[in-house]
């Protein structure tokens, strides 16, 4: 199995500690992966400062490929954030600063590339929405992350080109949840997945509804969780084909990385 994510990295500043650690949802996604024992790459926008060279010192570190990436002057992608009980809170970001303000663009070469994989992560942060159309064209699985903040305007844009399409859904009831899925599923065979923190995730496959409840425990920090998720839930579902097993892999794993700081770890000073 090989796998790609595209779009996002950032640094994750933790104001109270004075530390940053690598993460974005795009760049998390090739990180739980390759650390699940799968060939896994990146393709982002690097830009030119100190939090730039640490995320790409760590991907080098853990042979992520990032052969693809690109680089350019400017501040790299950053967060502010601080933990409140062990739950991460965002206090403010640069908004992805040179992956938004260079979005990526596909050569043939690029393309070629891409053709060897199994899978494309990509999500709302990564601002590739314009890319959508080109990844699905190649024929690849394409996983999408709409996040917690997306609007119906966004979901209806890009949906129709994803074959996973990923919720937070903490802001919803249950019965709400379900009924946001099972409107928003157009295309045959996407499975659609809606986390919901501490209560239950659900996934629709267009015929029927699956529940699945999250491993308890007492979490250090949550930045990451529904990476990790949708990580565990894709790699599972690649390999069983089966949408219960996946998400109770999903939830094992996001349970495991509430217990690690940052989204991975390797948090250094600033």
């Amino acid at each position: 199995m090989k796998v790609l994510g595209i779009g996002d990295n950032v640094v994750d500043k933790y104001v109270h500690l004075r530390l940053m650690y690598p993460g974005g949802n795009a760049l998390n996604f090739s990180v739980f992966a390759k650390k699940a024992g799968v060939d896994a790459a990146f393709i982002g926008v690097f830009g030119d400062d100190h939090e730039a060279r640490h995320v790409e010192h760590t991907l080098r570190e853990l042979d992520v490929d990032i052969s693809r990436c690109r680089y350019h002057s400017g501040e790299n992608g950053c967060a502010r954030v601080t933990l409140e009980d062990g739950d991460r809170v965002f206090l403010g970001s640069n908004e992805g600063g040179v992956t938004r303000l260079h979005p990526l663009e596909l050569s043939e070469e690029d393309k070629d590339y891409l053709g060897g994989f199994d899978l494309i992560h990509t999500g709302l942060y990564s601002h590739t929405g314009h890319l959508l159309p080109e990844l699905e064209a190649l024929g690849i699985p394409v996983s999408f992350d709409f996040s917690d903040d997306f609007t119906d305007s966004q979901v209806e844009r890009f949906i129709k080109h994803a074959d996973f399409a990923f919720f937070s859904c903490s802001h919803m009831t249950d019965e709400e949840t379900q009924n946001y899925i099972h409107s928003k599923r157009i295309k045959e065979g996407q499975i659609l997945v809606a986390t919901r923190g501490g209560d239950r995730s659900i996934a629709y496959d267009g015929a029927k509804f699956y529940f699945q409840m999250p491993d308890s425990v007492e979490a250090v920090d949550t930045m990451g969780a529904g990476d990790s998720y949708i990580t565990a839930f894709l790699l599972s579902f690649l390999e069983k084909g089966n949408i219960q097993a996946a998400m109770a892999e999903g939830s094992r794993l996001a349970a495991q990385s509430c217990l690690v700081e940052g989204s991975f770890g390797y948090g250094v000073h600033y």
